[in-house]
């Protein structure tokens, strides 16, 4: 082990939802060979700076030194970007800039692993015959949909001048840990409410009828990982769709989540939670990283809501204790 190479990793968002689990397997990987984690302009670190800093973003490069850097940092959420749309592109766009600039002057031999958004596709999954191939056009219909396909292009703009970036594009991942301003999560924390009392038997929801190609966030972080510790060879700005080409039904979701349960639950539109749907089916086309990255899910998303849904009573069932469902 000694006589390998260290694999310096520099992680933006690491705190977050996706970050903790890409943690998770790099410290897992660390177990069989020399790996240096290093959360870059985190939150939750004492030295935290801001991404939007260009100097602050200069100097955390040249301190770490990284062999590849992770950036996961964003508004990723499409209300919050929807809400403060200057603030998404300060932060998806000129963030995504500057660290990338910092990257490719002082830490030239990095590879930049670029966490984009399928939601860059927008309406080209509508005039796609199947699920959309990576080089459809970039299509996007909202503001974070619009931040991340001008961040992808960016990039892959870069990789000319010698960024040596790979650019995924994740299509819907929950599992584990994710925060409930998303549909599954949603719905999970509904049904482990009801189980407890602390909810009526009735699960509150939008728009069923829309389907999405869904990931469990272990494989979205696998992905992440093999390309930062360069177990693949791939060509500098390569774009890369983590799908499955088999999309599910929000409808198809709920259910599967009111069948694990044993309570008694009914489901009642709420208004408030219907937004237009301009995008009624989205799905991506797995077979270039297939093909070039040997990488396809490993869990059964029936597993992923599972997981979800179990870590949804555990995090209820504390409330409870403490007072606070």
């Amino acid at each position: 082990m000694s006589d390998q190479r260290v694999s310096t990793i520099a992680i933006t968002g690491a705190s977050g939802f996706v970050g903790g689990w890409v943690v998770r397997q790099l410290e897992a990987a660390a177990k069989n060979r020399p790996i240096r984690i290093i959360p870059l302009l985190d939150r939750a670190e004492a030295s935290h700076a801001d991404i939007r800093n260009a100097q602050a973003v200069t100097e955390a490069v040249i301190a770490a030194q990284p062999t590849a850097v992770i950036h996961l940092a964003a508004i990723a959420a499409p209300a919050e970007a929807r809400s403060d749309p200057v603030a998404a592109w300060d932060i998806n766009v000129m963030g995504t800039l500057k660290l990338a600039h910092a990257v490719l002057e002082h830490a030239p031999h990095a590879r930049f692993v670029f966490a984009g958004s399928a939601e860059a596709y927008g309406t080209s999954v509508n005039q796609s015959h199947g699920p959309v191939q990576e080089d459809m056009p970039l299509e996007p219909v909202n503001a974070y949909g619009a931040s991340k396909a001008a961040a992808d292009l960016m990039l892959g703009q870069m990789a000319r001048q010698g960024l040596r970036a790979v650019r995924f594009r994740p299509f819907n991942h929950t599992g584990p840990g994710q925060v409930p301003s998303y549909v599954a999560s949603d719905f999970a924390r509904q049904v482990a409410r009801i189980e407890t009392g602390a909810q009526e038997p009735v699960v509150r929801v939008g728009n069923l009828s829309a389907e999405r190609d869904f990931l469990d966030v272990r494989d979205v972080a696998e992905a992440y990982v093999a390309a930062a510790l360069e177990d693949i060879d791939v060509a500098p700005g390569t774009a890369f769709n983590l799908s499955t080409g088999s999309p599910w039904s929000i409808r198809r979701l709920l259910d599967t989540l009111i069948a694990a349960s044993d309570a008694d639950i009914s489901v009642e539109v709420e208004p408030t939670r219907l937004r237009p749907n301009e995008i009624e089916r989205a799905s991506g086309d797995p077979a270039r990283i297939r093909q070039q990255l040997s990488w396809w899910p490993r869990y059964r998303f029936e597993e992923t809501l599972g997981d979800l849904l179990e870590d949804w009573r555990n995090k209820i069932a504390a409330e409870s204790q403490s007072g606070r469902a």
